[in-house]
């Protein structure tokens, strides 16, 4: 049995500089997905100008931060004295922990001819447990990012967050999660079942696409019933078609959301709060990959 559609939503698009931010998720019909509870992402766009000193530094608490570039270069340095670069299909993961203040650079990839940046940037609600322990952090590369061609020459699948089949990705599990990037040929199909009570959403990249028999349009989050089904993928055009899938077991710990602090209780954002302008998260020292 197919699932069911629950909604969809474009969500609420904001301007920076060059690029289009559109924030998917939350918005008006849910707060989270699974254990996400974030989920912004930068359509494709042009940018000249190179960033070199971070586009603005701020801290996190309680959840894991998650931006995975399908084009570009995204710089990452914070509080904790990790520092990385990654390139287009690469993933930087930031456990923030019991606080961590971060910043980075977004720009075209050097390693390319594009001037395109595209992307995305989730945050995962992590359990209460996993809020009291310290930061760290992950930069995997493209070529680190478990793939796998799909039957028939259908296309391709990448595992970012989660396993599928005999994939694992190398991001932490703290819950059962899921992020997938599914790539489908012109005239070819995918399918995937879920099981009872695991939320689920599909993001649009670019083009159309066919879910569970109904067209839904480029740049759109749709998010389907919580009961055991199938999501069932066409790509009815003559171009090929992307589409993120993700989500997991429902967060059952009370979330309390406030700015870049995500906890489960408003005393804990409070302190959360203190903690940072008392300094406790420490500050950014190094922004070129050095000590």
């Amino acid at each position: 049995m197919k699932k069911q559609t629950s909604f969809s939503t474009k969500g609420n698009r904001t301007n920076l500089g060059p690029l289009s931010i559109n924030r998917m998720l939350p918005n008006r019909y849910a707060s989270k997905v699974g254990p996400f509870v974030f989920l912004d992402y930068i359509a494709p766009a042009v940018k000249e100008i190179i960033n070199k000193n971070g586009m603005g530094a701020h801290p996190h608490r309680g959840i894991a931060t998650l931006t995975y570039i399908l084009q570009g270069e995204e710089e990452h340095f914070d509080s904790a004295g990790n520092y990385a670069k990654i390139h287009s299909g690469g993933v930087q993961w930031m456990k923030a922990g019991t606080g961590i203040v971060h910043d980075g650079n977004l720009n075209y990839d050097p390693e390319t001819n594009s001037k395109i940046i595209q992307g995305f940037q989730f945050w995962i609600n992590l359990p209460a447990k996993n809020k009291a322990e310290k930061p760290a952090h992950l930069a995997i590369q493209a070529s680190e990012v478990p793939q796998k061609a799909l039957p028939n020459e259908s296309g391709w699948i990448k595992v970012i967050v989660g396993n599928y089949e005999e994939l694992s990705s190398k991001i932490p599990n703290y819950s059962e999660q899921f992020l997938l990037h599914i790539h489908l040929e012109a005239g070819k199909q995918f399918s995937i079942s879920l099981n009872d009570k695991i939320e689920a959403a599909a993001f649009l990249t670019t083009q159309n696409v066919i879910l569970n028999d109904a067209e839904f349009e480029a740049g759109e989050f749709v998010e389907f019933s919580r009961k055991a089904g199938e999501i069932e993928i066409k790509n009815t055009a003559q171009t090929t078609v992307d589409v993120l899938l993700f989500g997991g077991e429902e967060y059952t710990e009370p979330v309390i959301a406030e700015g870049p602090f995500v906890m489960n209780s408003k005393k804990e954002i409070v302190l959360a709060y203190e903690d940072f302008y008392n300094g406790k998260y420490g500050e950014i020292k190094n922004k070129k990959g050095k000590a």
